[in-house]
């Protein structure tokens, strides 16, 4: 629990750097790309050549469009029976079924489960989450906004194979057969440890809290379905398949991963209910250092 406790610590500093006038407003951001850019490649390239192939590694990679079909249709329902404005359901469809499954998904992993368990997780992040947010996200997004017009198909493909964590995954895939020579493997290591305290001062920094008593209710069903009925229903899917007990644990443990930050940018950048979308992204951040622990205290009793 002590990579827990550093989590916390690191999501402090970036609150209390924020109060200070040499931390200009876009620092977040600045950080936010130096993991995107070049920690997150370097912890997939140093990772993956980890991972022993299975019969069972599409788990994680289905579960997230498994989850993200079952919710979407959630939202449309409640949509329909409060009567929501179509520009909450259409953030809601935007934000809700993407979980925070890299920037804090990953340290998360690792605090709980130990390196070992993070190669689960970038399949989850990588084949979910990541091309989740590339085509669905984006096309949704331009879809509920009328000022927008809908991406190309080239510039959806175009997006999810520049992507820098995508390239090194393909990269460590092709080079799994063969071993890093030491410096690399050095530079790998040194620049993947980089990744949970800047991407933890980032967030820490970024954090920002906003509630209107008008989206109270689509706020607590979304909070209750990211929080609770996505793990739940990864639990229930993956027991289908009597799976290894690591890799379940690990793909439910990303399913309960707040609202993805990046998905929330989408949305508010489309003007999609741009006072619920923070208080979604922000708030359940906050709730997730409940609830994350409850479901690994779950999953132990369960495994």
């Amino acid at each position: 629990m002590e990579s827990f406790a550093l989590v916390l610590v690191y999501l402090v500093i970036g609150a209390l750097l924020r109060r200070l006038p040499q931390f200009p407003q876009d620092t977040g951001l600045v950080l936010n790309q130096y993991v995107l850019f070049v920690a997150l490649p370097a912890l997939v390239l140093q990772k993956i050549p980890l991972l022993e192939f299975s019969s069972q590694l599409w788990l994680p990679a289905i579960t997230p469009w498994v989850l993200l079909l079952i919710v979407a249709g959630l939202v449309i329902l409640a949509g329909k029976i409060w009567h929501w404005e179509k520009t909450t359901v259409g953030a809601l469809l935007v934000v809700l079924p993407l979980g925070n499954t890299s920037f804090l998904g990953f340290p998360m992993v690792e605090a709980f489960f130990g390196d070992q368990a993070l190669p689960y997780a970038m399949i989850y992040d990588q084949a979910g989450s990541f091309v989740a947010l590339a085509t669905y996200s984006t096309i949704l997004a331009a879809w509920y906004n009328p000022n927008a017009t809908t991406p190309s198909a080239a510039h959806i493909v175009k997006r999810v194979l520049t992507f820098p964590s995508f390239v090194a995954l393909a990269l460590a895939l092709a080079l799994k057969p063969w071993t890093y020579p030491q410096f690399f493997s050095l530079v790998l290591d040194n620049l993947a440890a980089t990744l949970v305290p800047v991407i933890m001062v980032a967030v820490g920094f970024q954090f920002r809290l906003q509630l209107d008593k008008k989206e109270a209710k689509p706020l607590i069903f979304a909070l209750g379905v990211k929080l609770f009925l996505m793990p739940l229903l990864a639990l229930g899917f993956l027991s289908l398949f009597q799976p290894d007990p690591l890799l379940l644990q690990v793909v439910v443990f990303e399913a309960a991963m707040p609202p993805m930050v990046s998905a929330g940018a989408i949305a508010v950048g489309a003007g999609l209910a741009i006072r619920l979308v923070p208080a979604l992204v922000g708030l359940g951040l906050l709730l997730s250092f409940i609830s994350l622990p409850f479901w690994y205290g779950l999953l132990q009793f369960y495994v």
